[in-house]
């Protein structure tokens, strides 16, 4: 991944990325900008490829070609899947690994913000599916990284939590960061962010909900969720 300075008013951009798997492409050309203190919904069907485009914007995979220019540090959140859960370490200790050398995060803090103040010495293993999600933002945001870049971070949450969750990243883009999320929610994607890219192997529409709306009006199903 290439990081240099990026045009005004640009804090990551993507130019023509694409990435494969032999013969099977999963991303294909794909571009888009975000800006400082942004709000982006990532959305698409299962397969669509949004976990491969947040590895590949966090240079964690290389594009077979195309680029992606920064300007700050980026943070990834992965899936629940992508951590071993009967680890025997604590929550606190968990997310502490979490802190980029020379960050000035804390785990307690951190786990505040997520509404697991009181979990901190639970071990990994006795944490919900809710909980263990929680405590995966928490471990990003200690890396208080410029540009957060976050895997299904409402999945197995419940309601209230999850207007919770929203609220926080929500005022983390007000402080200037950079919140690329992905969500299988149609509807709350077309809802509580700035902006929407909808993607499946390409770009279908990027834009406000509304202008998404209005670009896949002639597409009434998209995988099992409705666009319209």
């Amino acid at each position: 991944m290439t990081t240099t300075s990026s045009p005004a008013r640009t804090r990551l951009s993507a130019r023509h990325l694409s990435f494969g798997f032999g013969d099977q492409k999963v991303i294909d050309q794909v571009s888009f900008d975000l800006e400082p203190g942004s709000l982006t919904a990532l959305v698409g069907p299962n397969g669509a490829g949004k976990s491969t485009l947040l590895h590949l914007l966090q240079g964690r995979l290389k594009p077979s070609s195309g680029s992606v220019v920064s300007d700050g540090a980026i943070a990834l959140m992965p899936q629940r899947a992508a951590i071993d859960w009967t680890f025997p370490i604590t929550v606190n200790q968990m997310v502490d690994l979490g802190r980029a050398a020379g960050s000035k995060g804390s785990a307690t803090s951190c786990l505040d913000q997520v509404g697991l103040a009181d979990l901190g010495a639970r071990r990994l293993n006795q944490l919900s599916g809710g909980q263990q999600q929680r405590a995966l933002l928490a471990r990003t945001l200690v890396q208080n990284a410029d540009i957060l870049l976050l895997d299904e971070p409402c999945s197995a949450i419940d309601p209230p939590t999850r207007e919770q969750l929203l609220g926080l990243m929500r005022s983390l883009a007000e402080a200037g960061q950079t919140l690329l999320i992905s969500s299988h929610d149609w509807g709350q994607a077309l809802d509580a962010y700035d902006r929407v890219i909808v993607l499946d192997g390409t770009t279908l529409a990027i834009g406000t909900p509304d202008d998404v709306r209005q670009r896949l009006s002639d597409m009434t199903c998209m995988g099992n969720h409705c666009c319209g």
